[in-house]
């Protein structure tokens, strides 16, 4: 609990948790902001694209099916961000020196960032919805429908499922950057990895909807009427049902903390 609490009061004064959290509101806000005003410029295909985006509880969908896509990139990088951090700045080595287990000051570091990934997905999404409403007001568009209590009921299991997704592509940046010993190439990797696997998927899609993006996109797909629900559209044919994801999800989850502990446990730390 002390290694946690300590990871948590270091990660909170890191750049890396602003900058993270501002470029998913700051990109959300862009598209919506850019949506609301195009709907008034742009004649009524326009006006239809922008209802789409701007109506609730449609714009739920939408605000979420963004955090829990473009959020697991980030995600990637931030973990990576900080787990390279650990070697590079000596951080990891001087915690050994202490005595402390270097599992347990890994699982504990990777704990915190989860924590500050819920965090920051809670107030991305808090913010987003703000910007959603005043774009819709912008756009003329009614917001009677922030108050669907269908939604707002489904709203709490859909966002546990998405941190969980969104965690588990954390725990492949972590895992990445634990490997390379290095924020730089950490990230560098992660994100090479997060679009090959999207540019894989268009030749190989039996074997990539079993890889961690994938599966994670898929665990939040619930399938909903009018465009597919939390998780950003209608599942494709032959892909893994929501709940056969989130199992993956969590094997990937698993698998990558235990290849980051097992590296750490047997590296040679040096510098």
């Amino acid at each position: 609990m002390r290694i946690f609490i300590s990871g948590l009061r270091k990660l909170i004064g890191r750049p890396a948790s602003f900058v993270s959290v501002g470029l998913l509101v700051g990109l959300l806000a862009l598209i919506l902001i850019a949506s609301a005003t195009a709907g008034q410029s742009s004649g009524a295909r326009g006006a239809a694209a922008a209802r789409q985006l701007l109506t609730f509880p449609g714009s739920y969908d939408f605000v979420l099916s963004f955090l829990f896509g473009f959020g697991g990139l980030v995600a990637v990088t931030f973990a990576a961000a900080i787990a390279g951090s650990e070697w590079s700045w000596g951080t990891l080595k001087n915690a050994v020196a202490r005595g402390e287990s270097r599992a347990r000051y890994m699982l504990a570091l990777f704990a915190a960032i989860a924590v500050m990934v819920a965090v920051g997905l809670a107030i991305s999404f808090a913010l987003g919805i703000g910007v959603a409403l005043v774009a819709a007001n912008i756009a003329g568009i009614s917001t009677a429908g922030v108050t669907d209590s269908d939604t707002l009921a489904r709203l709490p299991a859909m966002v546990a499922r998405g941190w969980f997704a969104v965690v588990e592509q954390a725990a492949l940046g972590f895992a990445i950057a634990t490997l390379a010993r290095s924020q730089l190439a950490g990230i560098g990797a992660g994100i090479a990895f997060y679009f090959g696997e999207g540019f894989a998927q268009i030749f190989l899609p039996d074997i990539v909807k079993y890889m961690p993006f994938a599966v994670a996109r898929a665990s939040v797909d619930t399938g909903a009427a009018g465009g597919g629900g939390f998780g950003g559209g209608a599942a494709a044919a032959g892909a893994l049902s929501p709940d056969t994801a989130l199992v993956l999800v969590g094997v990937w989850l698993v698998g990558s903390l235990a290849v980051a502990v097992l590296f750490t446990e047997r590296a040679e730390i040096t510098g």
